[in-house]
């Protein structure tokens, strides 16, 4: 089976396309969910190829663009509608994973396979908020966030965000000024208990990994030591690996580069040791 560009129902019931490939060859007990990062939509990079290594290596992928991350139903690439990413809020986000685990579970029977959660960077928190749901067995986590708080304004910076309504964001690689309304600050004040990375982790009753490069200049290598430090999982650091685990968008290699390839293969042997301890 391999679906690819279909449409799930997200948050605020905005669709948003999805991806979905099982091994055809065997049969097959584990799939991998992936969540994407700000800026990020679920073809960036090599994250096709990242799909292509789990499928052949027997494990169903499932990836998605987030809802407002500024994809169309037709035009996944490059945020075509930036109206939409600026309505985007971290419980948005939160909520999309529950559909999308929906949306799976039309597709194929959950109660007998195990789901694993991998989040790169914003999508690390994201898979940790999320890692209560009875149907994740695990959390593998890429160069994430551990705290959604401190990557707000501060002081006259908010003040001037609230009095205007909304900041830009340059991306500089497509040029585009990136909108973010107020109402992505007032969203989190109003969950800030459900968006709580810290206390979720904390409490987290499915094992965890966490994967991080030494050379990652996006998101501070500290980040994966608290989640290690709060979950109890294995922190795994990848020499010389950014960000983006060398990935970068657009790639147009055959291959993946070796840092992600590293990170993709101590995910399967940690999924891997799960089916082993069943």
């Amino acid at each position: 089976m391999k679906l690819t560009n279909m449409f799930y129902e997200g948050a605020n019931g905005r669709e948003s396309q999805i991806d979905f490939e099982a091994p055809d060859s065997f049969e097959y007990t584990d799939i991998v969910v992936f969540i994407h990062g700000y800026k990020g939509y679920k073809d960036w990079g090599a994250w096709n190829l990242v799909q292509k290594y789990f499928v052949s290596n027997g494990i169903g992928f499932c990836k998605f663009n987030m809802s407002h991350n500024g994809g169309t139903v037709d035009d996944g690439i490059d945020f075509p509608d930036l109206e939409a990413f600026s309505l985007n809020r971290y419980s948005y986000e939160v909520e999309d994973v529950k559909h999308v685990l929906d949306w799976l579970a039309q597709k194929v029977d959950l109660e007998n396979k195990r789901v694993h959660l991998i989040g790169h960077s914003r999508g690390g928190g994201i898979a940790i908020l999320s890692a209560n749901d009875p149907r994740v067995s695990s959390v593998i986590t890429w160069a994430s966030i551990s705290n959604i708080e401190s990557r707000f304004p501060k002081g006259e910076t908010l003040e001037k965000w609230k009095e205007k309504g909304f900041y830009t964001v340059k991306n500089s690689r497509t040029k585009q000024d990136m909108p973010h309304k107020y109402v992505l600050y007032e969203d989190y004040l109003e969950n800030k208990d459900k968006l709580d990375i810290e206390f979720k982790a904390r409490n987290i009753k499915v094992p965890a990994l966490h994967i991080h490069g030494d050379a990652d200049d996006s998101v501070s290598l500290t980040e994966s030591e608290a989640l290690g430090l709060w979950t109890g999982g294995k922190l795994i650091i990848i020499n010389k690996a950014n960000h983006t685990f060398n990935t970068y968008q657009p790639y147009e290699e055959d291959d993946m580069p070796n840092k992600l390839h590293e990170a993709c293969v101590l995910s399967f042997q940690f999924i891997e040791t799960q089916a082993e301890n069943d």
